[in-house]
This record gives C-alpha cells, sequence and structure tokens, in this order.
C-alpha cells in the first residue's frame, strides 16, 4: 500500500500524567507490541499511523505523545496548537490521575482557542480491575466524561484490550466533526485535505523535531 495516498492528516495528542501509559497505548495501537518497560518521555514523541475511515477515504493520523511531568509543559504546552484531537488519559489504579484530567482538558482546551479540540476518556490498564486494583470506579468515569461532552472507553496496552477502539472512536469523531461543520480546522497543514505527498509534509515535522528521549525507565 502506497502510504503517500491519504486525504487527510489528523493531530492527535496524548495527555496525561506521567506512567498512566500514554507511550504504551500507542505502541500497542501502532506496532501491536507491548514493552513492560518503556524509556519516560521527555518533551514531546511522535507516532504515525494510517486508518481508512470509510471506503476510500484514508487519514494519516499523527500523534504527539507529551510528557507528563510538570517541568516539561512548557515543551508541550506549544504542540497542542494545531491539534484536533486528543486521548485524555488516566490509570484506573491511581486516583491521583483521574483527578488530574480537568487540568489536562483545560490547560488544552485553553491553548487551542478559538478552535474545537475533540477528545475520549480513557481509563487505561483495566487489567488492574481483574487483579483487584482498580481506584476509579467506571460509573465515575463515565460521570466525568458527561461533564467534558466526551465518549469513555477502558482499555488496557498490556492485554489489548479496546486499544484500537480508543483509537478509532477518535478518529471517527473528527472525522464525522469535519463532515458536519462542527469541527472547524485551523489555518496550516495540520487536519487540512490534501494532495500533497506525506513526505513533504512531514518536513514540518523535522522542522520542529521532538525532544529526545531519557534513558530512565517510566516502569
Amino acid at each position: 500500500m502506497d502510504l503517500t495516498l491519504w486525504q487527510y492528516q489528523f493531530r492527535i495528542i496524548m495527555l496525561g500524567d506521567s506512567t498512566v501509559g500514554k507511550s504504551s497505548m500507542l505502541k500497542r495501537y501502532t506496532e501491536d507490541l507491548f514493552l513492560e518497560c518503556i524509556n519516560q518521555t521527555v518533551g514531546v514523541d511522535f507516532y504515525v499511523h494510517f486508518l481508512e475511515v470509510e471506503p476510500g477515504v484514508r487519514v494519516k493520523l499523527q500523534f504527539w505523545d507529551t510528557a507528563g511531568q510538570e517541568r516539561f509543559k512548557s515543551v508541550t504546552r506549544s504542540y497542542y496548537r494545531n491539534s484536533v484531537g486528543g486521548l485524555l488519559m488516566f490509570d484506573l489504579g491511581n486516583r491521583a490521575s483521574f483527578e488530574h484530567v480537568r487540568q489536562w482538558h483545560a490547560e488544552v482546551c485553553e491553548r487551542v482557542q478559538p478552535y474545537t479540540v475533540l477528545f475520549v476518556l480513557v481509563g487505561h490498564k483495566s487489567d488492574r480491575d481483574q487483579a483487584g486494583e482498580r481506584e476509579v470506579d467506571r460509573t465515575e468515569a463515565k460521570r466525568l466524561a458527561g461533564q467534558l461532552g466526551t465518549p469513555y472507553i477502558e482499555a488496557s496496552a498490556k492485554t489489548g484490550h479496546n486499544v484500537k477502539e480508543a483509537f478509532d472512536l477518535l478518529t471517527q469523531q473528527i472525522y464525522q466533526g469535519l463532515k458536519n461543520g462542527e469541527v472547524e480546522l485551523c489555518e496550516g497543514w495540520d487536519g487540512v485535505k490534501c494532495s500533497a505527498p506525506a513526505t513533504e509534509m512531514l518536513q514540518n515535522i523535522q522542522n520542529n523535531e521532538p525532544a529526545e528521549k531519557n534513558k530512565s525507565c517510566a516502569c
């Protein structure tokens, strides 16, 4: 399949505290791999995936995996711009990460105004439920999702449960919003219908390369 053939490209950001499993989710979705230990993201990491949203319509997804550490927020804030979607993630076994979801949501919405970013709330590490390590009830999480106006889904990069479904749900939500005129595209190349080769568009990324990973482990 020719990877240069696509009609739309969406920049999607991964949001949530450090160690909630943002990188693990992306690794499972884009490479179908799970590593017990992944190097902690410093600044922003970058992934690409292609998805057919309907017959004959192919979307190039560009994922920006933001570091959850407070000291890197000044770096990641600049990457909120031009984003059309985001996965708001928390660890089902870490209540503090759930309580910080509103902060992540508010910060992104503030940075991208007057444009709209669509979200999906993800309760990650659903495998902890069977281990009796759940600290956030499903009903409570759904209530928060309703207040934020987002769908809610529980997933596990470790088992693969609902990982594809979470990303597909967000992509379809963005695409339908675009078709219905509910999503206003910002100026620039992100999210804009384009006939140019993907390699040409990647030049925009190379001018703002993500920060390198460090050697520490976020187990």
